[in-house]
């Protein structure tokens, strides 16, 4: 008998993190940072429900903080097995965890606490990378395979499909980590597969539909003429790793196509530019008019005007630059990061513009000025928000419901028997359910954290 436990991202879009179980197995997907809630330093700091020396394998989806943000506690607590990922997972979850343990290093420093993690934990995790190609089946434990397909999320993610027990008695179970919203610059759309007997889906935006994805590059054009012809700021904030190198892709079209008047483009994130880099080395995992561009010798992430700041000194020279321009920095969720203290200068400025591209979890800043707050609390300051706040729905890599629904739809062979709706606030995860049962006519739950789920 198998089962599926869930510890986080139930009931909730952050802290991804279920184990699977067979007779002769545990096996772990993603181990995630809670994010964006009251109480989320102390939940990451809790001690795992289940014993990290147990496991026997774990599998991670892709390298956002909320997949992969607790890795090294695993390592911490005595976990030395293998973790099953593509190469550019990898490489992504080594860039993003060593920042993570940078910036947890001064948080600790300036409260006098100990950090969630050290570097150390982090670099603990080299040595138990196994890496899975997309498509290439590998039996990782006796009677566990596993399987990995492009999510079409971010580069290098993937959505799990894992073979529990053999022969007869194998049953499959299909774990989507994130999916992503085709068609978006650089990443390929998301793979379908002809069956599972079970599947774990996502539900950021299980109750919504997203504007159509040729608005997106429309918006930002006017975002951008806006607030360069009233001589503003644009403001966006966006996650370093999928976000930034989408908008860097489409401003270079906008620049370079002289769609936009050419200012200052400043990319404020140490961590984007390190990301930058590794998806240099990934050219083969692109879509294919994006590897076009490159063969054809444009650099999609170097264009007239774009400056990028890693250093602390580059970054307030920004405050010094003349407007108009446009400021890229995290964090995506407007928790901290380099952007929290353009906000604090800029959100004032009747002339300025923020441009949220991002989820923003409920109870976050992000919410609150997109709900028309004009006043907010930042980094214990009171701001006045006179400047303009929008939002861009297409520039989400998450699915909405029309695709999610799709992508289960394509799955007939065999046709589920279940659905488990993680990864969502309650509403949209139970809207994704009903979506299910009533268009698909599959049984389908709302998984809850702690639940654990029967596969027989």
């Amino acid at each position: 008998m198998s089962s599926i436990t869930f510890y986080g991202a139930a009931g909730e879009v952050t802290g991804s993190c279920a184990l699977v179980k067979t007779d002769h197995a545990s096996v772990l997907v993603d181990c995630g940072l809670f994010q964006g809630r009251q109480f989320a330093e102390d939940r990451n700091a809790a001690p795992f429900v289940f014993d990290p020396r147990t496991l026997d394998a774990v599998v991670l989806t892709h390298a956002h903080m909320d997949h992969c943000g607790r890795l090294p506690l695993l390592a911490k607590a005595g976990y030395r097995g293998p973790i099953y990922t593509t190469a550019a997972t990898a490489d992504f979850t080594m860039v993003m965890l060593t920042d993570s343990a940078k910036v947890m290093k001064r948080e600790a420093q300036r409260r006098g606490t100990k950090p969630l993690y050290e570097l150390k934990d982090v670099l603990a995790l080299q040595p138990r990378w196994r890496l899975l190609p997309y498509r290439n089946q590998r039996q990782v434990l006796p009677d566990v395979a596993v399987q990995l397909y492009d999510a079409g999320h971010i580069l290098g993610a993937a959505f799990a499909q894992l073979i529990l027990g053999r022969g007869s008695e194998a049953r499959t179970l299909v774990i989507s980590g994130d999916l992503g919203n085709p068609p978006a610059p650089i990443v390929e759309d998301t793979e379908f597969i002809s069956g599972a007997d079970y599947v774990v889906i996502e539900s950021t935006y299980g109750g919504r539909i997203h504007e159509p994805a040729e608005l997106r590059l429309q918006l930002l054009q006017r975002a951008i003429k806006q607030s360069i012809g009233q001589g503003g700021v644009l403001m966006i904030p966006a996650f370093a790793l999928e976000r930034t190198q989408e908008v860097l892709y489409e401003l270079n079209q906008l620049i370079e196509q002289g769609a936009v008047p050419r200012v200052p483009v400043y990319v404020d994130s140490p961590l984007a530019i390190a990301a930058n880099a590794v998806y240099r080395r990934y050219v083969n995992l692109y879509d294919e008019p994006s590897r076009k561009l490159i063969l054809a010798g444009d650099d999609i992430f170097n264009f007239p005007g774009l400056v990028y700041t890693p250093s602390v000194p580059e970054s307030k020279k920004i405050n010094d630059s003349p407007k108009p321009k446009v400021i890229l920095a995290g964090s995506g969720m407007l928790m901290g990061g380099r952007m929290v203290h353009h906000l604090v200068r800029y959100l004032p400025d009747p002339k300025s513009h923020l441009l949220i591209i991002s989820y923003q979890p409920e109870g976050g800043l992000g919410r609150k000025l997109l709900a028309g707050a004009r006043r907010v609390e930042i980094e214990g300051k009171t701001v006045t928000v006179r400047a303009a706040v929008s939002a861009i729905g297409a520039y989400s890599s998450h699915a909405d419901q029309p695709k999610l629904l799709h992508w289960v739809k394509a799955m007939t062979a065999p046709k589920p028997k279940l659905a488990i709706i993680v990864h969502g606030e309650s509403k949209p995860a139970q809207m994704l359910a009903d979506g299910l049962k009533q268009k698909l006519e599959i049984d389908s739950v709302v998984a809850k954290a702690g639940q654990s789920i029967e596969l027989p």
